[in-house]
């Protein structure tokens, strides 16, 4: 779905990317985290974005959920890769699950609007353990005015793979 090759993993894996042609990277980590400084021996790395909040998807006290206005910078970071045509862009969170994942889709539907599922499915894919982060999804959602398609999506896309991976509990909740 991206005119370039994808990568979504956690911090203990930057290590094995190093030598993959990584020209890019987007790092969203907790505040408090430090940069990765492995990222330094990815001779390829051309540009290298970090966003910084913690992995909730609702208000939390002490932590700092996704805002608006962070949807907003990856969204302007996915204008600048349409610009700039990486080779291959990596994108990861501390554990590969749910930011960095969500991060993909978005990314994913910027580019490539009415195709959100498909969007979901590609990340799927890639990261069999994605649990794209709700919130970050819902911004979007709202960033780029898809009327609820991505939040739709989500819900489709985890409704399937719970039906795929236990449909007692699919047929329990959903009565399908």
């Amino acid at each position: 779905m991206l005119p370039y090759h994808l990568t979504v993993c956690g911090l203990d894996e930057l290590d094995g990317h190093a030598e993959t042609g990584v020209s890019h990277v987007i790092s969203i980590i907790d505040p408090e985290e430090p940069t990765p400084a492995v990222l330094r021996d990815y001779p390829e790395l051309r540009e290298h974005w970090v966003l910084r909040f913690h992995d909730v998807s609702r208000a939390i006290p002490g932590a700092r959920a996704p805002q608006a206005a962070d949807v907003a910078d990856l969204l302007a970071v996915g204008a600048q890769l349409a610009e700039s045509r990486p080779s291959h862009l990596l994108v990861h969170c501390h554990a590969g699950v749910s930011r960095s994942a969500a991060a993909a889709v978005i990314l994913m539907a910027r580019e490539a609007p009415g195709r959100e599922r498909e969007a979901f499915e590609t990340v799927y894919r890639l990261r069999p353990i994605a649990a794209p982060n709700q919130r970050m999804i819902k911004l979007a959602d709202a960033a780029l005015e898809r009327g609820g398609a991505l939040s739709r999506a989500l819900d489709t896309s985890l409704a399937d793979r719970l039906h795929l991976r236990r449909p007692r509990m699919f047929q329990t909740l959903f009565g399908r």
